[in-house]
């Protein structure tokens, strides 16, 4: 168990990152801030061509709503705005299909939930 909070965000991050290129995405980026916000993972689906922008959390028990309940309305524009960023400063994936997907982790060890295309972009 890693008691450190800073320790346990960052093994939880590459435990989601392992777990999504097991699936078949491949990493671009991780903890790219801007101003105003941060995102966590940036992963492409090559076999889409999607840009998958992934907000990962953490909850030692998921009683009161596990992670995915703790991205709420202001956290979701922090995010779009951030992305947007991230897709104006490479131009590459100008024209590439975007979405947004949560990886929740609960418990001790964590146990990671991945939810595809958790919100839109024009939800926000």
């Amino acid at each position: 168990m890693v008691a450190d909070p800073l320790q346990r965000g960052a093994a939880v991050e590459s435990a989601a990152r392992a777990h999504l290129e097991s699936a078949g995405l491949r990493w671009l980026a991780a903890n790219v801030r801007f101003r105003g916000g941060e995102l966590d993972l940036v992963m492409r689906d090559p076999a889409t061509g999607t840009l998958v922008f992934v907000e990962v959390r953490y909850r030692r028990s998921a009683v009161f709503g596990g992670g995915a309940a703790s991205v709420d309305a202001g956290k979701r524009r922090k995010l779009v705005h951030a992305a947007q960023l991230y897709l104006a400063s490479n131009a590459r994936y100008a024209d590439a299909p975007c979405r947004f997907d949560v990886v929740e982790a609960s418990g001790e060890p964590p146990r990671l939930h991945w939810i595809t295309d958790a919100f839109r972009a024009d939800d926000c």
